[in-house]
């Protein structure tokens, strides 16, 4: 008869549950995986079955019950790093939703808006555009599974119970938001500078012949142009884009350093 100890018990619990914690997370929060149309059955599986697929090549796990005091803290942790993680990739997200959001507020679209199941409100429409532009470029290049390969490569980085983080390490994580403004800038400004000229010919269309009636004759241009300025740049946001996933996929790890003794 095969007898098994409370201890060897932990043990194979221990070698499961943290990791799980920590992929899961990361499914939660981070794209594509965060979608809501994506199932919370389907997200458990997966999270399931890529701990299995991962747990005989991590680290040694710290022999620590569980359910004891120091084994919810240790869990906490775990779910606190994999949110993070998950919030680190989803910036770069982030970053397209603020380039398209510019696009048609300066197209004149701001007021078009449509539901969006990924923030759960509405959003210029534009803005879904764009981010949906980037989440199929971002599966385009198989970023799901570098995502996942980057979790893996974090439990060797950032062992579970192996190390303490930084303080810095917070910090680090809020200071990245910055790419939001930046880098949606960035993508947008081709596009928002062709608006603004389109808009200075406007103005001084109106000094020249003040008898137009420039609100009839300046939304319809500023639209198709803005519509005609996306259409070109679209082929071009592919290199830009691809640097945004690389900076995202190493902020996942990149930001986080463990505590000096």
């Amino acid at each position: 008869m095969i007898s098994l100890t409370a201890a060897e018990i932990n043990a194979w619990v221990v070698a499961f549950f943290f990791p799980l914690a920590r992929v899961l997370a990361v499914l939660v929060s981070a794209p594509p995986f965060s979608n809501p149309a994506l199932p919370v059955r389907v997200r458990l599986i997966l999270g399931l079955a890529i701990t299995l697929a991962i747990s005989p090549i991590l680290p040694a796990m710290p022999a620590i019950d569980p359910a004891s005091a120091a084994g919810l803290l240790l869990l906490a942790q775990q779910l606190t790093i994999g949110f993070a993680m998950g919030f680190a990739v989803r910036l770069v997200f982030s970053a397209a939703d603020m380039a398209g959001t510019m696009i048609g507020l300066q197209m004149g679209l701001g007021f078009a808006t449509s539901y969006d199941p990924q923030s759960a409100g509405q959003t210029p429409v534009i803005s879904e555009f764009v981010g949906l532009v980037a989440l199929l470029a971002f599966m385009a290049i198989n970023g799901h599974l570098m995502l996942i390969a980057t979790l893996t490569h974090s439990f060797t980085a950032l062992p579970v119970g192996g190390t303490q983080l930084a303080s810095g390490s917070w910090w680090n994580l809020s200071s990245a938001a910055a790419i939001i403004f930046s880098s949606g800038l960035l993508l947008a400004l081709p596009i928002l500078v062709a608006l603004l000229v389109t808009n200075l010919a406007l103005a001084i269309l109106s000094r020249a012949a003040p008898q137009l009636n420039l609100i009839v004759i300046g939304f319809p241009l500023t639209i198709t142009l803005g519509f005609v300025a996306l259409m070109v740049a679209l082929p071009y946001l592919s290199v830009p884009l691809q640097q945004l996933f690389e900076y995202g996929l190493e902020s996942m790890l990149g930001n986080f350093s463990p505590a000096r003794p």
